[in-house]
Protein backbone atom coordinates (compact mmCIF):
# COMPACT_ATOMS: atom_id res chain seq x y z
CA UNK A 1 0.00 0.00 0.00
CA UNK A 2 1.74 3.19 -0.93
CA UNK A 3 2.92 5.80 1.80
CA UNK A 4 0.05 8.20 1.54
CA UNK A 5 -2.73 5.97 1.77
CA UNK A 6 -0.98 4.26 4.94
CA UNK A 7 -0.77 7.61 6.52
CA UNK A 8 -3.90 8.76 5.60
CA UNK A 9 -5.71 5.18 7.23
CA UNK A 10 -3.31 6.23 10.50
CA UNK A 11 -4.84 9.24 10.63
CA UNK A 12 -8.26 7.65 10.42
CA UNK A 13 -7.24 5.04 12.96
CA UNK A 14 -6.02 7.84 15.02
CA UNK A 15 -9.42 10.07 14.96
CA UNK A 16 -11.77 6.16 15.52
CA UNK A 17 -9.82 5.61 18.40
CA UNK A 18 -10.33 9.39 19.76
CA UNK A 19 -14.14 8.75 18.72
CA UNK A 20 -14.29 5.67 21.29
CA UNK A 21 -12.55 7.43 24.01
CA UNK A 22 -14.99 9.55 24.44
CA UNK A 23 -18.10 7.11 23.87
CA UNK A 24 -16.59 4.91 26.38
CA UNK A 25 -16.95 8.09 28.92
CA UNK A 26 -19.90 8.45 28.64
CA UNK A 27 -20.40 4.59 29.10
CA UNK A 28 -18.37 4.66 32.03
CA UNK A 29 -20.73 7.99 33.61
CA UNK A 30 -23.68 6.07 32.63
CA UNK A 31 -22.25 3.08 34.66
CA UNK A 32 -21.97 5.28 37.70
CA UNK A 33 -24.95 6.98 37.26
CA UNK A 34 -26.64 3.05 37.26
CA UNK A 35 -24.85 2.16 40.76
CA UNK A 36 -25.76 5.75 42.40
CA UNK A 37 -29.50 5.36 41.25
CA UNK A 38 -29.72 1.68 42.16
CA UNK A 39 -28.58 2.61 45.27
CA UNK A 40 -30.45 5.18 46.33
CA UNK A 41 -33.75 3.36 45.57
CA UNK A 42 -32.14 0.15 47.56
CA UNK A 43 -31.73 2.96 50.45
CA UNK A 44 -35.14 3.85 50.13
CA UNK A 45 -37.14 0.57 49.62
CA UNK A 46 -35.36 -0.16 53.06
CA UNK A 47 -35.85 2.66 55.28
CA UNK A 48 -39.88 1.96 54.10
CA UNK A 49 -39.27 -1.41 55.47
CA UNK A 50 -37.69 -0.18 58.62
CA UNK A 51 -40.64 1.87 59.19
CA UNK A 52 -42.33 -0.85 58.52
CA UNK A 53 -40.98 -3.13 60.70
CA UNK A 54 -40.39 -5.79 57.73
CA UNK A 55 -37.80 -7.25 55.70
CA UNK A 56 -38.49 -5.76 52.20
CA UNK A 57 -37.88 -7.66 49.36
CA UNK A 58 -36.33 -5.16 46.20
CA UNK A 59 -35.61 -5.93 42.95
CA UNK A 60 -31.57 -7.34 42.64
CA UNK A 61 -30.85 -4.25 40.20
CA UNK A 62 -32.95 -1.48 41.39
CA UNK A 63 -34.03 2.28 39.97
CA UNK A 64 -37.89 0.62 40.14
CA UNK A 65 -39.83 1.26 43.17
CA UNK A 66 -40.42 -1.55 44.98
CA UNK A 67 -43.59 -4.08 43.52
CA UNK A 68 -42.57 -2.45 40.22
CA UNK A 69 -42.26 -5.19 37.38
CA UNK A 70 -41.69 -3.62 34.26
CA UNK A 71 -40.42 -4.43 31.05
CA UNK A 72 -38.09 -7.72 30.70
CA UNK A 73 -34.08 -7.32 30.05
CA UNK A 74 -32.33 -9.88 27.58
CA UNK A 75 -31.12 -13.01 28.62
CA UNK A 76 -32.33 -15.27 31.06
CA UNK A 77 -34.82 -13.93 33.66
CA UNK A 78 -35.41 -16.66 36.24
CA UNK A 79 -33.67 -14.25 39.31
CA UNK A 80 -36.72 -12.34 40.75
CA UNK A 81 -36.23 -10.77 43.73
CA UNK A 82 -33.65 -11.12 47.22
CA UNK A 83 -34.40 -9.84 50.54
CA UNK A 84 -33.11 -6.53 51.38
CA UNK A 85 -29.67 -6.43 52.95
CA UNK A 86 -29.96 -4.40 55.98
CA UNK A 87 -28.78 -5.59 59.26
CA UNK A 88 -31.85 -7.41 60.00
CA UNK A 89 -32.25 -9.53 56.70
CA UNK A 90 -30.47 -13.34 56.67
CA UNK A 91 -28.66 -14.24 53.97
CA UNK A 92 -27.60 -17.60 53.48
CA UNK A 93 -23.70 -18.04 53.76
CA UNK A 94 -22.87 -14.37 53.68
CA UNK A 95 -23.31 -13.68 57.42
CA UNK A 96 -26.44 -11.69 57.42
CA UNK A 97 -25.39 -9.53 54.46
CA UNK A 98 -27.64 -10.51 51.40
CA UNK A 99 -25.95 -9.52 47.89
CA UNK A 100 -27.00 -9.58 44.42
CA UNK A 101 -27.72 -13.15 43.29
CA UNK A 102 -24.54 -15.75 42.42
CA UNK A 103 -25.63 -17.02 39.69
CA UNK A 104 -25.86 -13.45 38.01
CA UNK A 105 -28.85 -14.09 36.10
CA UNK A 106 -30.68 -10.90 34.54
CA UNK A 107 -33.52 -10.01 36.41
CA UNK A 108 -36.96 -8.86 35.21
CA UNK A 109 -36.89 -5.22 36.30
CA UNK A 110 -35.71 -2.75 33.86
CA UNK A 111 -32.82 -0.41 34.64
CA UNK A 112 -32.51 2.54 32.36
CA UNK A 113 -28.68 3.70 33.24
CA UNK A 114 -27.76 -0.06 32.57
CA UNK A 115 -29.61 -0.31 29.53
CA UNK A 116 -28.05 2.74 27.73
CA UNK A 117 -24.93 2.16 29.59
CA UNK A 118 -24.39 -0.73 27.26
CA UNK A 119 -25.57 0.13 24.48
CA UNK A 120 -22.79 3.14 24.69
CA UNK A 121 -20.40 0.56 25.30
CA UNK A 122 -21.62 -1.43 22.30
CA UNK A 123 -21.20 1.60 19.98
CA UNK A 124 -17.61 2.50 21.75
CA UNK A 125 -16.35 -0.96 21.13
CA UNK A 126 -17.82 -0.88 17.45
CA UNK A 127 -15.65 2.23 16.48
CA UNK A 128 -12.72 1.15 18.47
CA UNK A 129 -12.79 -1.87 16.15
CA UNK A 130 -12.42 0.02 13.41
CA UNK A 131 -9.90 2.27 15.08
CA UNK A 132 -8.33 -1.41 15.09
CA UNK A 133 -8.98 -2.77 11.83
CA UNK A 134 -7.66 1.09 9.94
CA UNK A 135 -4.20 0.57 11.84
CA UNK A 136 -3.76 -1.87 10.79
CA UNK A 137 -4.59 -1.20 7.19
CA UNK A 138 -2.49 1.01 7.51
CA UNK A 139 0.19 -0.69 9.11
CA UNK A 140 -0.24 -3.74 6.70
CA UNK A 141 -0.07 -5.82 9.18
CA UNK A 142 -1.90 -7.49 12.09
CA UNK A 143 -2.12 -4.60 14.66
CA UNK A 144 -0.18 -5.06 17.46
CA UNK A 145 3.65 -4.80 16.38
CA UNK A 146 4.30 -2.15 19.08
CA UNK A 147 3.08 -1.11 22.56
CA UNK A 148 0.56 1.33 21.64
CA UNK A 149 -0.71 -1.31 18.83
CA UNK A 150 -0.67 -3.92 21.99
CA UNK A 151 -2.60 -1.61 24.17
CA UNK A 152 -4.89 -0.39 21.72
CA UNK A 153 -6.25 -3.58 20.44
CA UNK A 154 -5.91 -5.30 24.29
CA UNK A 155 -8.35 -2.66 25.38
CA UNK A 156 -10.62 -3.30 22.41
CA UNK A 157 -10.93 -7.04 23.36
CA UNK A 158 -11.29 -6.00 27.31
CA UNK A 159 -14.55 -4.36 25.85
CA UNK A 160 -15.44 -7.39 23.88
CA UNK A 161 -14.53 -9.92 25.87
CA UNK A 162 -17.28 -7.98 28.67
CA UNK A 163 -19.82 -7.43 25.70
CA UNK A 164 -19.71 -11.24 25.11
CA UNK A 165 -20.21 -12.35 28.81
CA UNK A 166 -23.18 -10.01 29.05
CA UNK A 167 -24.81 -12.61 26.63
CA UNK A 168 -25.03 -15.07 29.32
CA UNK A 169 -24.26 -13.33 32.58
CA UNK A 170 -25.53 -9.92 33.86
CA UNK A 171 -21.65 -8.63 34.48
CA UNK A 172 -23.15 -5.22 34.55
CA UNK A 173 -21.92 -4.13 37.73
CA UNK A 174 -18.57 -4.62 36.54
CA UNK A 175 -18.86 -1.96 33.71
CA UNK A 176 -17.75 0.53 35.68
CA UNK A 177 -14.76 -1.01 36.56
CA UNK A 178 -14.45 -2.16 33.08
CA UNK A 179 -14.91 0.37 30.94
CA UNK A 180 -12.61 2.55 33.51
CA UNK A 181 -9.81 0.27 32.58
CA UNK A 182 -10.24 0.55 29.49
CA UNK A 183 -10.30 4.29 29.05
CA UNK A 184 -7.37 4.11 31.14
CA UNK A 185 -5.49 1.54 28.48
CA UNK A 186 -6.78 4.02 25.78
CA UNK A 187 -4.94 6.93 27.32
CA UNK A 188 -1.54 5.47 28.52
CA UNK A 189 -1.67 4.17 25.05
CA UNK A 190 -2.15 7.82 23.24
CA UNK A 191 0.09 9.81 25.71
CA UNK A 192 2.73 7.37 26.78
CA UNK A 193 3.15 4.72 23.94
CA UNK A 194 1.93 6.24 21.02
CA UNK A 195 3.59 5.14 17.90
CA UNK A 196 3.15 6.31 14.03
CA UNK A 197 2.51 3.84 11.22
CA UNK A 198 5.52 1.74 10.13
CA UNK A 199 7.05 -1.24 8.89
CA UNK A 200 8.18 -4.46 12.02
CA UNK A 201 11.83 -4.77 12.38
CA UNK A 202 13.27 -7.94 11.05
CA UNK A 203 12.68 -9.98 14.14
CA UNK A 204 8.39 -9.21 14.39
CA UNK A 205 8.14 -10.18 10.36
CA UNK A 206 6.84 -13.37 10.95
CA UNK A 207 3.47 -15.39 11.08
CA UNK A 208 4.32 -16.27 14.31
CA UNK A 209 3.80 -12.72 15.33
CA UNK A 210 -0.13 -13.77 14.50
CA UNK A 211 0.30 -16.61 16.69
CA UNK A 212 2.09 -15.51 19.78
CA UNK A 213 0.98 -12.00 19.94
CA UNK A 214 -2.72 -12.43 19.67
CA UNK A 215 -2.76 -15.18 22.12
CA UNK A 216 -1.01 -13.04 24.55
CA UNK A 217 -3.18 -10.26 23.88
CA UNK A 218 -6.37 -12.06 24.33
CA UNK A 219 -4.84 -13.29 27.98
CA UNK A 220 -4.13 -10.33 29.02
CA UNK A 221 -8.13 -9.11 28.12
CA UNK A 222 -8.66 -12.01 30.24
CA UNK A 223 -6.65 -11.20 33.22
CA UNK A 224 -7.99 -7.63 33.10
CA UNK A 225 -11.24 -8.45 33.73
CA UNK A 226 -10.41 -11.11 36.75
CA UNK A 227 -8.12 -8.15 37.84
CA UNK A 228 -11.55 -6.00 38.33
CA UNK A 229 -13.60 -8.88 39.67
CA UNK A 230 -11.06 -9.60 42.29
CA UNK A 231 -10.93 -6.07 43.05
CA UNK A 232 -14.32 -6.02 43.84
CA UNK A 233 -13.77 -9.29 45.21
CA UNK A 234 -12.10 -7.39 48.44
CA UNK A 235 -14.34 -4.70 48.39
CA UNK A 236 -17.52 -6.75 48.72
CA UNK A 237 -15.11 -8.94 51.36
CA UNK A 238 -14.80 -6.08 53.51
CA UNK A 239 -18.70 -5.22 53.13
CA UNK A 240 -19.83 -8.21 54.32
CA UNK A 241 -17.98 -8.20 57.48
CA UNK A 242 -18.91 -4.58 58.58
CA UNK A 243 -22.17 -5.31 57.92
CA UNK A 244 -21.83 -8.48 59.74
CA UNK A 245 -20.19 -7.16 62.85
CA UNK A 246 -21.88 -3.51 62.99
CA UNK A 247 -24.90 -3.68 60.81
CA UNK A 248 -23.82 -0.60 58.81
CA UNK A 249 -23.31 -0.88 55.19
CA UNK A 250 -21.78 2.26 53.84
CA UNK A 251 -21.19 0.77 50.37
CA UNK A 252 -24.56 0.51 49.17
CA UNK A 253 -24.07 0.37 45.92
CA UNK A 254 -21.80 -3.18 45.89
CA UNK A 255 -25.05 -4.47 47.08
CA UNK A 256 -25.88 -4.86 43.12
CA UNK A 257 -22.27 -7.01 43.12
CA UNK A 258 -22.89 -10.52 43.94
CA UNK A 259 -21.42 -11.92 46.82
CA UNK A 260 -17.34 -12.16 47.49
CA UNK A 261 -17.52 -16.17 46.79
CA UNK A 262 -19.52 -15.70 43.47
CA UNK A 263 -16.68 -12.99 42.38
CA UNK A 264 -13.95 -15.44 43.49
CA UNK A 265 -15.55 -18.42 41.58
CA UNK A 266 -15.94 -16.46 38.48
CA UNK A 267 -12.85 -15.06 38.35
CA UNK A 268 -10.60 -18.38 38.93
CA UNK A 269 -12.39 -19.72 36.03
CA UNK A 270 -11.71 -17.34 33.78
CA UNK A 271 -8.19 -17.34 35.32
CA UNK A 272 -8.08 -20.94 34.30
CA UNK A 273 -9.00 -20.18 30.67
CA UNK A 274 -6.63 -17.07 30.41
CA UNK A 275 -3.85 -19.07 32.27
CA UNK A 276 -4.25 -21.83 29.33
CA UNK A 277 -3.53 -19.01 26.63
CA UNK A 278 -0.39 -17.63 28.93
CA UNK A 279 1.01 -21.38 28.79
CA UNK A 280 0.45 -21.16 24.17
CA UNK A 281 2.14 -17.61 24.68
CA UNK A 282 4.88 -19.28 26.43
CA UNK A 283 5.44 -22.09 24.48
CA UNK A 284 4.88 -20.60 21.22
CA UNK A 285 7.05 -17.71 22.09
CA UNK A 286 9.90 -20.11 22.67
CA UNK A 287 9.20 -21.82 19.36
CA UNK A 288 9.54 -18.72 17.93
CA UNK A 289 12.69 -18.14 19.66
CA UNK A 290 14.23 -20.33 18.18
CA UNK A 291 13.46 -19.43 14.65
CA UNK A 292 14.10 -16.26 14.53
CA UNK A 293 17.34 -16.63 17.02
CA UNK A 294 18.53 -20.07 17.36
CA UNK A 295 17.53 -21.02 20.76
CA UNK A 296 14.74 -22.03 22.61
CA UNK A 297 15.43 -19.86 26.11
CA UNK A 298 17.73 -17.03 26.26
CA UNK A 299 17.12 -15.49 29.69
CA UNK A 300 16.03 -12.46 28.27
CA UNK A 301 13.99 -10.04 30.59
CA UNK A 302 10.68 -10.21 28.53
CA UNK A 303 11.38 -13.59 28.50
CA UNK A 304 12.26 -14.24 32.58
CA UNK A 305 9.12 -12.00 32.95
CA UNK A 306 6.94 -13.78 30.79
CA UNK A 307 7.83 -17.01 32.60
CA UNK A 308 7.11 -14.85 36.28
CA UNK A 309 3.24 -14.47 35.05
CA UNK A 310 3.09 -18.02 34.25
CA UNK A 311 4.69 -18.96 37.98
CA UNK A 312 2.23 -16.64 39.77
CA UNK A 313 -0.91 -17.60 38.36
CA UNK A 314 0.13 -21.28 38.35
CA UNK A 315 0.52 -20.64 42.16
CA UNK A 316 -2.67 -19.34 42.42
CA UNK A 317 -4.92 -22.19 40.38
CA UNK A 318 -2.65 -24.48 42.90
CA UNK A 319 -3.10 -22.53 45.77
CA UNK A 320 -6.87 -21.98 45.58
CA UNK A 321 -7.70 -25.57 43.67
CA UNK A 322 -5.46 -27.78 46.19
CA UNK A 323 -4.29 -25.88 49.20
CA UNK A 324 -7.34 -24.17 50.24
CA UNK A 325 -6.21 -20.77 49.09
CA UNK A 326 -10.04 -19.09 48.94
CA UNK A 327 -11.19 -15.53 49.92
CA UNK A 328 -9.09 -12.51 50.05
CA UNK A 329 -5.51 -14.50 49.82
CA UNK A 330 -6.50 -15.84 46.33
CA UNK A 331 -8.05 -12.33 45.12
CA UNK A 332 -4.63 -10.58 46.35
CA UNK A 333 -2.82 -13.63 44.67
CA UNK A 334 -4.49 -12.81 41.45
CA UNK A 335 -4.25 -9.14 41.50
CA UNK A 336 -0.11 -10.18 42.08
CA UNK A 337 -0.32 -11.50 38.79
CA UNK A 338 -2.35 -9.15 36.74
CA UNK A 339 0.52 -6.07 38.58
CA UNK A 340 3.32 -8.70 36.88
CA UNK A 341 1.64 -8.27 33.30
CA UNK A 342 1.30 -4.59 33.64
CA UNK A 343 5.09 -4.42 35.03
CA UNK A 344 6.16 -6.71 32.37
CA UNK A 345 4.27 -4.42 29.91
CA UNK A 346 5.39 -1.10 30.97
CA UNK A 347 8.84 -1.08 33.05
CA UNK A 348 10.10 -4.77 31.11
CA UNK A 349 9.54 -3.14 27.64
CA UNK A 350 10.75 0.37 27.88
CA UNK A 351 13.52 0.57 30.59
CA UNK A 352 15.28 -3.00 30.07
CA UNK A 353 17.02 -3.72 26.70
CA UNK A 354 17.32 -7.10 25.17
CA UNK A 355 15.96 -8.93 22.34
CA UNK A 356 12.39 -7.77 22.85
CA UNK A 357 13.64 -4.28 22.59
CA UNK A 358 11.26 -3.51 19.87
CA UNK A 359 8.25 -1.42 21.84
CA UNK A 360 8.32 1.34 19.15
CA UNK A 361 8.87 3.84 21.52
Amino acid sequence: MPFGINETMGQYSELFMLLAAGTYTVAFIAFAWDLAKSSKALRAVDAKAAQAGTTAKVPVAAGVGAGSAGGRLDGPADRAERPSSSAKAGGAGTGGVVTADGDMKYATERRVPARVAVALTILAAVIHGAGVVTRALGAGRVPWGNMYEFLTTGAFLVAAVFLLSLIRRDLRFLGTFVVGLVIIMMVAASVAFWTPVGHLVPALQSYWLVIHVSIAVLSSALFTLTFAMSALQLVQSHRQKTVATDGKDKLGFMRLVPSALSLENLSYRINAIAFIGWTFTLMFGAIWAEKAWGRFWGWDTKEVWTFVIWVVYAGYLHARATRGWTGTRAAWLSIVGYLCVIFNFTIVNTLFNGLHSYSGL
